[in-house]
């Protein structure tokens, strides 16, 4: 295995153990109807993340990656937005 595949498959692990970390957080939170919006969606984020990094790796060309690789950071993104959230 070349180093970038052994790279791909490490952050493709890495991405799977975030999504279920911030799954295992969530369901630590405390229940409210004000909280449960953002809870959604950082677990949509987090498990979106995974799946379009994954998607960025099957990319056909390098302007295709480039644009599924784009859409992970606009995911990480609303990640950190909505967690900032989380913490008022």
């Amino acid at each position: 295995m070349t180093e970038k595949e052994m790279f791909i498959e490490k952050m493709k692990k890495k991405t799977k153990q975030f999504a279920v970390d911030v799954i295992l957080f969530c369901d630590s939170l405390k229940s409210s109807k004000a909280s449960a919006v953002i809870t959604y969606q950082l677990v949509k984020s987090s498990t979106s993340t995974g799946a379009n990094y994954r998607a960025a790796c099957r990319a056909r060309s390098k302007k295709e990656f480039f644009s599924k690789i784009c859409i992970v950071v606009e995911e990480v993104d609303e990640l950190r937005s909505n967690h900032e959230y989380k913490n008022i």
